[in-house]
């Protein structure tokens, strides 16, 4: 998928003039829910406005996805600004601009629309795009979910699928976006820096609260984006059920926060170009905003240190403030809707003494609610999950919180019982968070250590030491011999390997 400013741009002279129309170019945003309606009243309540357009999805109002109760709230200064970003005249005749209007008047256009559409709109406006022969405007989602193809029955990123789709991402709370005294950053990131850079200047210039930044990494950012929409269920469920239980919360928050960045890192490695905006482009990171051009984590595997983690998009400010962001309980209006999922499941998982039935249990609960289906990005990720890990191999120290979050709605009757006691009981939620920081190697460290009276323990971990070597095989042949002799042992019987058991058994299934 093409997806530059310069496609038919090749020459100094042709660069130059198309540098000089992007100076002034206008951003238009298809389909307006909530999310690109708080951003145009925000432009709206700080500027002129007349870079932004926008173009509600046929059948539907600009302000459609506003309850009445919000539009009532609504400067009508700033509304009538935001009806005049969506529409224009042609003669006596007064038209709303659609998506075709866009590609031909914009060279950046965000398609808004969320999961159950963006695939579509996509390719829709590629095909539009080639027509109009407007191939070098840019386009670009904000959707954070995953998309499933029921051709092919696989879960991707659609930022992955086409690789070249720029990912617009940091706002967490859309009520917040009307708030004429705050503001916030975001990024802009497409794979090619120079493309971000334009891209994010453009975004800039849209309202003075709302500062844009350029990032590389709009896969990660897509990942990022539908991994906290799903963890901020669980922070929403903790700050609720646990609420009097506040040395718990901090290590919840803290240990979703990290498990996103990891699976994200994770993700980061499988991207097929990686080199190109590390090594081959002729703009580095760090003169569009990176500190470092990168940040890679390893593992020591057979003596040798094998790469399996990227963080440098962690250096992306406001794609982490996002994630922080939509895991906190604000001091002054609602939470995320992801958020007010966790705190229905919550109130409803205190009230009835178990989890939910089912998936449509819960949906019935945040509808009984106001949170409408369309809105639940986080529930439609998270009947994903186990083809997300299993995808992209992320170990399960990784994903521990979102699991038990998805076994909690979707394992059977027996299992859930199980659950429900980790998930509700504030020391074994603790004691599942403890081992889900440590891998696979330091458990079963933990594990000989707890039984250093059995022989065959002490003489490896003696001779470990001693020639400052560590045998995997023995390691596994003196874990069984312990499983073998301790009934009771912690490594084997812990709720934490239990639910990885599990899991891994879900997953093997798929």
């Amino acid at each position: 998928m093409n997806n530059d400013f310069f496609v038919n741009s090749k020459s100094k002279a042709s660069i130059a003039s198309r540098l000089r129309q992007l100076k002034e170019g206008k951003v238009g945003f298809y389909s307006i829910g909530l999310y690109p309606a708080s951003l145009a009243y925000n432009c709206a309540m700080h500027t002129k406005v007349d870079n932004l357009l926008l173009a509600p999805r046929p059948g539907r109002e600009l302000l459609g996805a506003f309850s009445d109760q919000l539009k009532s709230e609504l400067n009508p200064e700033c509304v009538k600004k935001m009806y005049k970003m969506s529409l224009f005249r042609i003669g006596s005749r007064t038209s709303t601009y659609q998506l075709t209007d866009l590609l031909e008047k914009c060279e950046l256009v965000i398609l808004s629309a969320n999961s159950n559409h963006i695939e579509n709109d996509l390719n829709q406006a590629c095909e539009l795009r080639e027509r109009l022969g407007r191939q070098n405007v840019v386009l670009a989602c904000f959707v954070g979910s995953f998309t499933y193809d029921e051709n092919t029955k696989l879960i991707s990123l659609l930022c992955q699928k086409y690789s070249n789709l720029a990912f617009f991402s940091g706002f967490h709370r859309h009520g917040a976006l009307r708030n004429k005294l705050d503001s916030f950053t975001a990024n802009f990131c497409h794979p090619d820096p120079f493309i971000s850079l334009i891209g994010a200047r453009l975004l800039d210039r849209l309202s003075p609260n709302i500062q844009v930044s350029a990032g590389v990494h709009n896969v990660e950012g897509q990942y990022i984006k539908a991994a906290k929409n799903i963890s901020s269920i669980f922070a929403g469920f903790g700050h609720t059920f646990h609420q009097n239980n506040p040395g718990l919360l901090p290590t919840i928050l803290t240990l979703l926060l990290n498990q996103c960045l990891d699976q994200a890192a994770t993700v980061s490695m499988s991207r097929d170009d990686r080199d190109k905006f590390y090594s081959e482009s002729f703009l580095p990171l760090t003169e569009i905003g990176y500190g470092v051009q990168c940040i890679e984590a390893a593992l020591s595997k057979k003596g040798k240190l094998q790469k399996v983690r990227d963080h440098t998009f962690t250096q992306l400010t406001a794609m982490i403030a996002d994630v922080k962001g939509s895991m906190m309980l604000p001091v002054s209006g609602e939470p995320t809707r992801n958020f007010q999922v966790g705190q229905i499941l919550a109130r409803n998982m205190y009230k009835l003494k178990r989890c939910p039935l089912d998936i449509q249990e819960l949906i019935g609960w945040c509808e009984k609610e106001g949170l409408p289906l369309g809105a639940l990005e986080g529930i439609n990720s998270l009947q994903y999950w186990p083809q997300i890990i299993k995808k992209y191999s992320i170990p399960f120290h990784d994903t521990s919180m979102i699991n038990l979050l998805y076994m909690s709605i979707f394992a059977t009757d027996e299992i859930k019982v199980h659950i429900f006691k980790i998930m509700t009981n504030s020391r074994e939620l603790t004691k599942f968070c403890q081992e889900s920081v440590l891998p696979d190697s330091s458990l079963k460290m933990n594990e000989l250590l707890n039984n250093i009276d059995i022989n065959e323990v002490l003489d490896f971990i003696t001779t470990s030491l001693s020639s400052n070597k560590l045998d995997q095989v023995k390691l596994e042949n003196v874990l069984e011999v312990i499983m073998n002799r301790t009934s009771n042992s912690p490594f084997y019987k812990s709720s934490y390997e239990e639910i990885k058991y599990i899991f891994n058994t879900i997953l093997y299934d798929l």
